[in-house]
């Protein structure tokens, strides 16, 4: 889990290389320029026709018959699952899914679901580990209601899960009546790093969503996709967790333009990314898992320095980066450029030196 980052010590310098996350972006002044020109109306009585767009744009680019605006790819994951599941039921998702870590109880809390965490390197399962959680179906066990993955896998380090594996769990859990879910959170990373397009990539999930407030740029905001019936029994969750907006177009614009401008450009983030990563790399006792997209992750203490010491020397100099299950995150995005890569490199070696 990546915990807000604390408050500076006093007389600490301001940020000036923001690697914590890509949700630190902020909107560029041509995104600001198109919320401010935005079309707007009432997004409950279905009267934004930005809204609208977007949410036809969506249902398109994923294949789906319809979709939902959300303010946040939580309030996603959660509408997903309560309109998939009864309390009571179970969700197979990977230990270390945002479902389970980032979400704050929320699903024992609102959703009333027990998650049965599945085990596998990098943020990934196998088809014969899903296999292996398959319960028997009696009255003493949950129903086994819904798969769920995590594209891409975050705390995993970013990985990109390969289109065979991800097509075998599906397999498994349309044999077992099981829906599917995506937390499409980095979805569009995957899809720009592997060159496979976003609806044939999620052919196989009920529902996907795409967060438009990491790699994209956008403010806030968040896009549910999924069936017709299942976007309309969303709408009822979106109501009842206070997700209705009234002239949300505003916040819309700032996705459609991150749709029109910044899906392509997230290349220059995972080509800075392996930058880090080979830098990173030359340096005498830093452990780095090669990047598949804007994620870095990487190991200082065999350098003689623990994650967390690291993060506080960095934010010293005025670089902020996470600490992330024993290792130090790297997050690369829009608002990083290479200069940033060199100087932040630049920086680890003389904190390592010293």
């Amino acid at each position: 889990m990546v915990h807000a980052p604390p408050r500076p010590p006093a007389g600490a310098p301001p940020v000036r290389i923001n690697l914590y996350s890509d949700t630190q972006t902020r909107p560029t002044r041509a995104m600001k320029e198109a919320m401010m020109a935005a079309e707007v109306g009432d997004e409950q009585f279905g009267d934004d026709p930005t809204v609208t767009a977007l949410c036809d744009r969506m249902a398109a680019l994923m294949g789906k018959e319809a979709a939902v605006f959300l303010p946040s790819g939580t309030m996603c994951n959660v509408i997903a699952i309560r309109t998939h599941c009864r309390h009571g039921d179970e969700v197979l998702a990977h230990e270390t899914s945002h479902i389970l870590s980032s979400e704050g109880g929320t699903h024992a809390s609102l959703t009333g679901v027990q998650i049965h965490p599945l085990q596998g390197e990098y943020g990934l399962f196998t088809e014969a580990t899903l296999r292996a959680a398959i319960r028997p179906r009696t009255r003493y066990a949950p129903p086994q209601r819904l798969l769920e993955v995590e594209q891409t896998a975050n705390i995993g380090g970013g990985v990109i899960w390969p289109q065979a594996q991800l097509d075998a769990v599906v397999a498994v859990a349309r044999e077992q009546g099981w829906a599917t879910h995506m937390d499409g959170a980095r979805l569009m990373n995957a899809v720009v790093a592997s060159g496979i397009p976003a609806a044939e990539m999620v052919a196989g999930f009920d529902s996907v969503w795409l967060d438009f407030t990491k790699g994209l740029g956008a403010p806030l905001g968040a896009v549910l996709c999924g069936s017709a019936d299942f976007v309309d029994q969303a709408w009822h969750w979106k109501q009842r967790l206070g997700g209705s907006m009234r002239q949300a177009g505003i916040c819309a614009a700032a996705c459609i333009h991150a749709l029109d401008h910044h899906v392509e450009r997230l290349a220059e983030d995972h080509a800075n990314a392996k930058a880090l990563a080979r830098g990173l790399r030359q340096i005498p006792g830093i452990v780095v898992q090669e990047p598949d997209t804007n994620l870095v992750f990487f190991d200082p203490r065999e350098a003689g320095m623990a994650p967390d010491a690291l993060v506080a020397a960095l934010r010293a100099e005025g670089v902020q980066i996470s600490a992330l299950g024993g290792r130090v995150r790297a997050c690369l995005h829009l608002d990083v450029t290479e200069a940033m890569v060199e100087e932040s490199l630049g920086l680890i070696r003389r904190i390592l030196a010293r």
